[in-house]
This record gives structure tokens, C-alpha cells and sequence, in this order.
């Protein structure tokens, strides 16, 4: 398994550094130094966690962020002597390599001979009976960008229901949030629940796996108010002032920071037929469609590893190219309707450019009516201002680290 699944992780990697790595302070400009502090992620501790599933059963949720420098957490745990029952693997795989929505099926690990169960493969959510009761323990490790509809966090939840109704344990093998420097957005109208959408928080929560895993336990967010035997095990050298800069691309088109600074505000093009520039070397940093034709940016999206059928394959898209916002003004901005208000403007505000998606990633249903009625992405960002604060208020119990 482990050179198997290391030299598929190794291409995935943003080359930054190894996964304890340099992450910096928000705030800093280009011509100050920037601090630098040392993270230590939860599967890093060993100590913490090895004993605690020693002769128990257990099944690991992950896929190929799961590292501690260049070893897979999976081979830690197997060179510890740990059962390691079965492997569960979220949205784009155990790999990390299949489309955005992809039905990704079962399988078995080719060198461990370790089963691996998607979680992914389009049916209903939560583990069967027989699954369940296989198992002592299910440990998470995996890379969150901090997105509410980012869905390895709604596959976190559904194994939490599985696990709180029938006894077993949960393990957080906590991992810094990159988008944990701040909260912004409405929070989910819990009508608008999907697999993009499983809690009552914002757009950007600003919280780790470990501390929203706390307070999905600690509000009785899981089904019928029941409680996970919940365990989390906390990076060391890490708030959320910490400015952290992933070692490992977490999916196929977040391929980078800056495109993962920009994601609260360019997901949304994914209810429209604006491209996001899926099928390109810069997805979620750039916008356009055909009949845009004020603009002298260009691309054409190609069918390519990660997005073989993206949407305006093969049609020359004009619009707007987001890699000259700064990191820093993608985050001052966040959850940033601008981008989206500009293409339904520049389209000519036609009928048929919302699809019923855009209320399950935005989270409201009164949103698109405002767009649609000519509110500033300003204005309308200050309709969620209460729903910020609410928030901030009522996560503090749960949060592991500083603010």
C-alpha cells in the first residue's frame, strides 16, 4: 500500500511542504516578513490515538490528504499493528482523482488487500447494518477547506449518525481549516439541506473538522438529538489567526490557494452555465460563457483528468480572470456575490440562469430574487451580517483553538 498509494499522493501535492508545515499569520503584506509557526496535525500525535484503537476493528475515513509528511496515515496505523477493517472514501475517491459529483465505487486496496467502501457512490447516506456492526471505531482523517458545501464534512456527519446510533466510537484526527481565519455567509435554511448543505452554519464557518464534529454533537445536530462517542485529537501550533497553506491539493480543481481563497465566491457559477473554468489550468480563478462578448479574456474548457465533462466543453468562453485578486482581497471579500452579479449582467440578467442548485449552495432561497432585483453583492452581504455574528457566538464552546 505504501508505495502504491505514496507515488499517487506525490502528484497531487501544491509543493509547498511536507504536512507538519510553515503556515503564516493573516495580515501580513508582500513587503513585511511573514511569522512563521509549525502545525503539527492530529494524525502527526500517534501517542494520542494509537493506544485508543489498539485491538479494536477499525475503519478510517480518508483519502489522499491523509499524510503526515510522505506517509499515508492508513500506513502508520498498519505498521502499528492496527486492524485496519475497512477504508472509507469520500467525494473524488480515496485518491482524489474523480470528477466533482462522480459516483465512485467500491473496491479493494490491490497491496493491503484492505476493502474500501465509497461513501460517495450515489446511495443513501449513512452505513449499512452489517458495516456497522464490523467495526469498533471509525477514525477520520482528511482535509477540510471549511466550506459549508465542500461535502467531506457532510460524509463526517453521516458516519457520525451511523456511529451515535449504534455505540461506536468516532475519532477526529483534526487538521487546520485554510479558510479558518474567518466566518461569512448565510447560514444553511436547514429546507435547503442537501449533500452540499448537512448543518445550520454559514458558507464559511471558519471551524476545523475536530470542532465541527464538537458542535454537530454539542447543538444535537444528529438525527433524533443522539450523541457520537466522539474523540479529537488537536494540531498543535495552530489558531485561527494561522494562515495555512495546504501541502496536498485537496481535490482535483482546488489546485491551488489562491483558488481555494477564492471558492466562497466562484462555487456559485456551478448553478449557472458560466463556466468556472473547469477543464482548464486555472479552475475557480476564472468565469465566462460564449455569449459574453465584452471581454478580451478567453478560455476553452477540455475534458481532462478531474473534469472530463465540464460544463462549455470545448466552446470559447469570455469573461473575467480572478488570478490578479490577491489572496489577501480574496479573503477581506469572501463569500463575494460581485463575480456572480457581473456574469448574470453581462448575459443580459437572462431568465433560465439560476438553477435550483444555487439555493443549496448559498443557502437561502431569497438570495437569487435579490440578485435578480439589482442588489449590490455589498447590500446583500449585509443580510447575513446577524447571521455572522449568531454564529460566531454560538460556535465559541466548541472551539479547540484560539481566535
Amino acid at each position: 500500500m505504501s508505495k502504491l498509494l505514496t507515488s499517487c499522493l506525490l502528484t497531487l501535492t501544491i509543493a509547498i511542504s511536507a504536512i507538519s508545515c510553515r503556515a503564516t499569520q493573516p495580515g501580513t503584506t508582500t513587503n513585511q516578513p511573514q511569522q512563521q509557526a509549525r502545525v503539527t496535525v492530529g494524525a502527526a500525535r500517534t501517542d494520542q490515538y494509537l493506544p485508543a484503537i489498539k485491538n479494536k476493528r477499525v475503519a478510517l475515513f480518508s483519502n489522499h490528504t491523509g499524510m503526515v509528511g510522505n506517509k499515508h496515515t492508513l500506513d502508520i496505523m498498519l505498521d502499528n499493528g492496527v486492524n485496519v477493517a475497512m477504508i472509507f472514501s469520500p467525494e473524488h475517491g480515496f485518491r482524489g482523482t474523480a470528477d466533482a459529483g462522480e459516483h465512485v465505487s467500491s473496491g479493494v486496496d490491490p497491496v493491503t488487500g484492505v476493502r474500501i467502501a465509497s461513501l460517495y457512490d450515489g446511495k443513501k447516506r449513512g452505513l449499512s447494518q452489517a458495516t456497522v456492526d464490523s467495526l469498533d471505531v471509525i477514525v477520520v482523517d482528511i482535509q477540510d477547506v471549511g466550506l459549508r458545501y465542500y461535502t467531506y464534512y457532510c460524509t463526517m456527519i453521516d458516519l457520525m449518525n451511523s456511529a451515535a446510533a449504534n455505540n461506536k466510537q468516532v475519532i477526529v484526527l483534526d487538521r487546520p481549516n485554510p479558510n479558518g481565519m474567518y466566518v461569512d455567509g448565510p447560514i444553511l435554511d436547514m429546507q435547503y439541506q442537501s449533500g452540499v448543505g448537512r448543518l445550520p452554519i454559514p458558507v464559511v464557518h471558519g471551524m476545523t473538522l475536530g470542532e465541527l464534529a464538537l458542535m454537530a454533537n454539542g447543538e444535537g445536530w444528529l438525527k433524533e438529538g443522539r450523541k457520537a462517542d466522539l474523540k479529537v485529537i488537536p494540531c498543535l501550533g495552530y489558531t485561527h489567526r494561522t494562515r495555512y497553506e495546504l501541502p496536498i491539493a485537496p481535490s482535483p480543481n482546488l489546485r491551488n490557494m489562491h483558488a481555494i481563497y477564492l471558492y466562497p465566491a466562484t462555487c456559485y457559477f456551478e448553478a449557472t452555465p458560466v463556466s468556472l473554468g473547469r477543464g482548464t489550468d486555472m479552475p475557480f480563478e476564472v468565469y465566462g460563457h460564449p455569449d459574453i462578448k465584452d471581454r478580451d479574456f478567453s478560455f476553452t474548457p477540455q475534458s481532462v483528468a478531474g473534469a472530463k465533462n465540464p460544463p462549455q466543453l470545448g466552446h470559447k468562453c469570455y469573461g473575467t480572470d480572478l488570478r490578479s485578486v490577491t489572496d489577501e482581497q480574496a479573503i477581506a471579500n469572501g463569500v463575494n456575490l460581485e463575480y456572480i452579479i457581473d456574469a448574470y449582467n453581462a448575459l443580459g440578467r437572462p431568465e433560465k440562469f439560476f438553477s435550483p442548485f444555487f439555493e443549496k449552495l448559498i443557502g437561502r432561497g431569497d438570495i437569487r430574487t435579490m440578485i435578480e432585483k439589482g442588489m449590490s453583492a455589498d447590500d446583500i452581504k449585509k443580510t447575513w451580517a446577524d447571521d455572522v455574528q449568531k454564529f460566531q457566538i454560538a460556535r465559541r464552546p466548541y472551539l479547540i483553538y484560539a481566535e
